[in-house]
């Protein structure tokens, strides 16, 4: 297989691949590191690659299969991931100038999960600046570009993830979501994103940046490429006690369950309020293969969602700022201007609005519930509501129109993050001007099989997952 064709597989075909000895671990890393140094020239979406390291790596995972041991299911698949998550004695910079010197001191959950189900890391990625920016925007390490048209933004904060796997630069990646930062990029850059439930995966050794709505989960090809590795990474975790101990479903045997009956929402506001013409088109016509599949499509009628979107930005902001208040108070200099900006509004935030916030999520929670899945087994809806904007139209700094820019980014995702709720978003088709967008999935808490079990059968329908930037 020549090495145009590798980097062209899903990591779930890659995988099957490997253990089925049509081809090594080693070609598959040779392919994607050479992939990744031609592709980080345009598009700036690699802090490091580890070349000797991850082909060393590469070569024990050929001779261990050679005896018959299989790590797990992503055995010799190479891997990046966002510059987050800490591995013990390496530089996790979180796309920042503070933290560019400091070694992790250990390794995260999510990391060393991946590594006992056989992938292999050969590099970290470009993102957002203490994953606090939905466009992507780095001014310490530059600006990571979008795929299809350097010119646009990628989405952030995980904008190394979503462009490397979209330009096969890496087979699958971690991201993090805590208002939208796996669904944007996922969206941006025309690949396949969950955000799980709250507390689904571990989130020790990641990068804290809101504790209440922090998740952590992949970005790939595929719907099948994320339900691969959100089961590697999912489940309770010892080093981390907000992990929740639910029993972690295989979710690749429920992949394929018919959807035939599934009763798809579709809601009558707030998610298409002012939206673009040509991205509700878009929606209306995955909704139709869903009706052909033999999905029950229903209109549903949502609670008010703007208090909750109010309250989301007074958490993540009040978190945020408690998070940095050490480097806020000794090395300000060294936060961008637009990242210092934030986290200043984040400590005027009052105890008591953090805290309303904090107790309005129980109360949003039941009452999205009861209009929503009390009626349909999951919600369709647009991840972003517009045509990707260019690097920029959104290179702001601090002031109105930051928060303009900001908040009209994340509008459509950070409500999945307030009520806790797994969100898928996957490819839904391409707007006149070459660029992708996406549909989200959203589904009741802990039940991402329901999610992936949508996603894949819509992704067997439709070719979108297949296209790939030139």
């Amino acid at each position: 297989m020549t090495p145009e064709a590798i980097v062209e597989l899903s990591a779930a075909n890659l995988a099957r691949a490997i253990r089925s000895k049509q081809l090594t671990a080693q070609d598959a890393m040779e392919a994607v590191i050479a992939r990744a140094g031609e592709v980080h020239k345009k598009l700036n979406c690699f802090v490091r690659i580890d070349r000797y390291e991850a082909l060393a790596a590469a070569r024990l995972a050929d001779a261990e299969l050679a005896r018959g041991a299989v790590r797990g299911p992503l055995h010799g698949v190479p891997m990046a991931h966002k510059d987050m998550y800490y591995r013990e004695g390496a530089i996790s910079s979180c796309g920042s100038k503070i933290k560019r010197d400091m070694p992790a001191p250990s390794t995260a959950t999510a990391l060393k999960k991946l590594d006992a189900a056989g992938a292999i890391q050969f590099g970290v990625l470009n993102m957002a600046e203490f994953a606090y920016g939905p466009t992507g925007h780095n001014y310490h390490l530059g600006h990571c570009r979008n795929p299809w048209n350097p010119d646009h933004i990628t989405g952030g904060s995980s904008s190394g993830s979503g462009a490397s796997v979209a330009a096969r630069a890496s087979f699958a990646a971690l991201g993090s979501d805590t208002g939208g930062s796996i669904r944007l990029p996922a969206t941006f850059c025309g690949v396949s994103g969950i955000k799980p439930t709250w507390s689904r995966v571990s989130r020790h050794g990641a990068m804290p940046l809101s504790f209440s709505m922090d998740t952590v989960g992949p970005l790939a090809r595929t719907v099948e490429d994320c339900a691969l590795i959100l089961a590697a990474i999912a489940g309770a975790d010892p080093l981390d006690a907000s992990a929740s101990q639910h029993p972690v479903p295989d979710y690749m045997a429920q992949l394929a369950r018919p959807i035939r009956g599934l009763r798809i929402g579709t809601p009558k506001r707030y998610f298409y309020d002012n939206i673009d013409a040509e991205i509700e088109g878009l929606m209306q016509s995955s909704l139709e293969i869903y009706r052909k599949l033999g999905a029950e499509v229903i209109e549903v009628d949502l609670p008010d969602m703007e208090p909750w979107n109010t309250a989301a930005m007074l958490i993540i902001a009040a978190e945020a700022a408690a998070a940095h208040g050490n480097w806020m108070r000794t090395r300000p200099q060294d936060y961008s201007a637009q990242v210092r900006a934030r986290l200043e509004l984040g400590l005027a935030v009052p105890a008591t609005s953090y805290l309303d916030g904090l107790r309005l999520r129980g109360v949003a929670l039941q009452a999205f519930s009861r209009e929503v899945f009390a009626k349909v087994d999951v919600l369709h809806a647009p991840t972003v509501g517009f045509q990707t904007p260019t690097i920029a139209e959104t290179d702001i700094s601090g002031g109105e129109a930051m928060t303009r820019v900001l908040n009209s980014i994340t509008r459509l995702t950070r409500p999945g993050n307030f009520l806790g709720l797994p969100c898928l978003s996957l490819q839904a088709g391409f707007s006149r001007n070459g660029l992708p967008t996406a549909m989200q999935l959203i589904g009741r808490p802990f039940d991402e099989a329901a999610l992936f079990a949508a996603g894949h059968a819509y992704q067997q329908a439709t070719e979108w997952h297949l296209q790939a930037p030139k």
